[in-house]
């Protein structure tokens, strides 16, 4: 029979190679391809842990963001103290607070303790028209919780209504008290009582 010869496909076959690069004839040696070397990536010294007025703060968070950890600082106080930060310094409020250095900390925890020096409004204070000294300032921590102490002391002493609601538990501001502040925890509603045969 005088049929055309089939050629063997297989040899003449594209091969890929093992990392899967390209083709590659039989018979070919691929020569290994060399990686360029990679730069090694300066890590940034970051404290974990940077203490402000006498509180830990989380140093990976921002400093706008680690702030209201301190007691007495909110989400707004503490975005008006970075912006007041970022001018001073030159720090951006986005700058992670373990990446600071630490002769800023000083710088902040000033800022923190003496806000109205530093130009802060004072309608971001915690402290307004104080009743003994009639002073406008902020305070926190452990001063705020004295301060709060003694308002409620001050209030139960002169009997007003807010001092005798705060000293026996039950709701300053007009609460219902029918099936809430019961004292016993949660409220349970009747029980019928089961019938005796």
């Amino acid at each position: 029979m005088g049929g055309k010869r089939i050629k063997d496909k297989t040899s003449e076959k594209q091969t890929k190679d093992k990392k899967g690069k390209g083709p590659n004839k039989k018979g070919q040696e691929q020569k290994p391809v060399q990686e360029a070397p990679k730069k090694a990536e300066p890590k940034e010294d970051i404290r974990y842990i940077v203490r402000i007025a006498g509180k830990d703060l989380d140093g990976k968070l921002p400093i706008e963001r680690a702030l209201p950890k301190i007691k007495g600082i909110g989400i707004r106080a503490a975005k008006n103290i970075a912006i007041v930060f970022e001018k001073e310094t030159g720090k951006s409020k986005s700058t992670r607070l373990g990446t600071l250095e630490e002769e800023f900390d000083a710088k902040l925890e000033d800022i923190v303790v003496n806000p109205d020096k530093h130009g802060l409004p004072a309608w971001t204070f915690n402290r307004r028209n104080d009743i003994e000294t009639g002073k406008t300032s902020h305070i926190i921590m452990a001063d705020l919780d004295f301060a709060l102490r003694n308002d409620k002391q001050r209030l139960n002493e002169i009997k007003s209504y807010r001092g005798l609601r705060l000293s026996w538990g039950l709701p300053v501001r007009g609460q219902r008290t029918k099936s809430t502040h019961r004292g016993k925890g949660k409220t349970v509603g009747v029980t019928k009582k089961d019938n005796k045969k």
